[in-house]
């Protein structure tokens, strides 16, 4: 009977619900990456191409994707997408199953082969490798009959078995009108799975994760990683927006959201966006909406005509860095104590609310068996001011918060004082509030799926 009561004590709660592969948790640690939009468009003026481009106008004159990797990594991106083919059919590398590449063109005298170097750059620099092809092309004679899902399928085991590990593989719901063969989307992601097992495919329905919904880098406040997917497929016959954008409560599947904006006011490079950067505080607002409301931030950067990211870009992701660095620099509740309303067999080792502040993503504070509703309170050694809560929930065993407040202690009447209120938490959810001075702080539980797991809280 004692040994049962103490293997009892050491069980860790079951699920709740979908819960992220292995892959899905490696990227979803990943936070932020660069997009890079770059093709004919880039040296045309054009967001969309036609497919008629002649191949001699893409010709940067001094392309350098080591310049790129190091760009990201000094910015603090993890990683790097680049548009391997855009809907105009071009591809950044020598394709076989086209005549509309970087072959045709006259960089490198046809021999260049971008994603060759940016994979290389990549692998260089400690960033991870993605692609986009897009299944939408304006140029290729067998596009829009079934002949041609074969084709798409074989393009992309030429990119996905060529250039290393592939982190995402990235699907546009985009197509043209003159589609008479469905897209075989079976096909597509049996192709990513076999040269790319641990990618992570996204679309409008996953399966890796979502778009969410807008092209302006923001998730909605309430933001569910699950998604029910029967009866979509993307693009035309997308979810709606509201859908992508918070998710599914209930939702079958384990497909969080990934936020896609553009440094730019468009998505290639036009020296009529030069003036239209966004500023370090836009910046700051869409990274709390994506990654402090559960989604991975795509921040599209793309390369000017030479081929390089231009200064003025590569400026503004240094000082958006430092704002981040600034903002998030001093986690006042680094030295605190904490408790809580109860813990999980009484087992405060395991399950205790000293485990929100020890900084191992592994471990976490979780109440009593059965109990949604708690509560954990944070005490510093003295009073702070500060203007910023992040919280984590430990997702590996199911997302499961749905309401919560965070309240603290008044100085001037020792009474609790709401600060700030939230829905979802997820991955990681970051409120901001006036500021406010004291040394102690509550985060209720107000309404949960099942017994909440909150393994990080950090203060600003």
């Amino acid at each position: 009977m004692f040994l049962l009561s103490v293997c009892k004590t050491q069980e860790s709660p079951e699920p709740y619900g979908p819960v992220p592969s292995h892959a899905q948790m490696e990227w979803q640690k990943m936070e932020f990456y660069m997009f890079v939009h770059f093709g004919p468009n880039t040296f045309t003026d054009r967001e969309w191409g036609t497919g008629e481009e002649d191949p001699g106008v893409f010709n940067p004159t001094a392309l350098d994707c080591r310049q790129w990797a190091s760009t990201a990594r000094e910015a603090g991106m993890k990683g790097i997408i680049i548009t391997a083919k855009h809907h105009d059919g071009f591809c950044l590398w020598p394709s076989q199953f086209s005549a509309h590449t970087v072959r045709e063109s006259p960089w490198k005298n046809g021999e260049g082969d971008v994603l060759e170097e940016l994979s290389l750059a990549c692998r260089e620099y400690g960033l991870k490798f993605g692609v986009y092809v897009s299944p939408w092309d304006r140029n290729h004679p067998d596009y829009g009959t079934v002949r041609y899902n074969q084709v798409f399928a074989g393009t992309l085991s030429e990119v996905l078995s060529s250039y290393g590990p592939v982190f995402e593989q990235w699907f546009d719901g985009a197509c043209g009108d003159e589609l008479d063969a469905p897209y075989d989307w079976e096909l597509f992601h049996r192709t990513v799975d076999e040269y790319q097992p641990g990618a992570i495919i996204f679309s409008d329905i996953g399966p890796g994760c979502r778009w969410v919904g807008n092209e302006r880098g923001i998730a909605g406040e309430t933001n569910w990683s699950r998604m029910d997917t029967a009866g979509y497929t993307p693009g035309k016959n997308a979810p709606p927006v509201e859908t992508l954008n918070s998710g599914v409560r209930n939702g079958k599947y384990w497909i969080p959201a990934e936020a896609d904006v553009s440094l730019r006011s468009g998505w290639f490079y036009s020296p009529s966006t030069d003036t239209s950067l966004k500023t370090v505080d836009e910046l700051i607002e869409i990274y709390m909406g994506s990654v402090g409301r559960n989604a991975n931030l795509l921040l599209n950067v793309p390369p000017d005509r030479s081929g390089r990211i231009s200064e003025e870009d590569s400026l503004r992701l240094l000082e958006f860095k430092r704002k981040r660095e600034d903002l998030f620099s001093s986690n006042l509740a680094r030295s605190a104590r904490a408790k809580a309303s109860s813990v999980r067999d009484g087992n405060f080792r395991r399950f205790g609310p000293g485990n929100v502040l020890d900084k191992s993503y592994d471990t976490y504070w979780t109440p009593e068996r059965g109990t949604s509703v708690a509560s954990f309170t944070i005490k510093m050694d003295r009073e702070q001011t500060f203007s910023i809560i992040l919280l984590q929930e430990y997702i590996p065993l199911g997302q499961r918060v749905a309401r919560f407040i965070v309240e603290c202690i008044n100085p001037s009447d020792g009474l609790w004082q709401t600060i700030a209120a939230g829905t979802t938490i997820g991955y990681k959810r970051i409120l901001t509030f006036s500021p406010v001075t004291s040394s102690t702080i509550r985060v209720s539980i107000l309404e949960a799926g099942a017994p909440p797991l909150v393994n990080n809280v950090e203060l600003y």
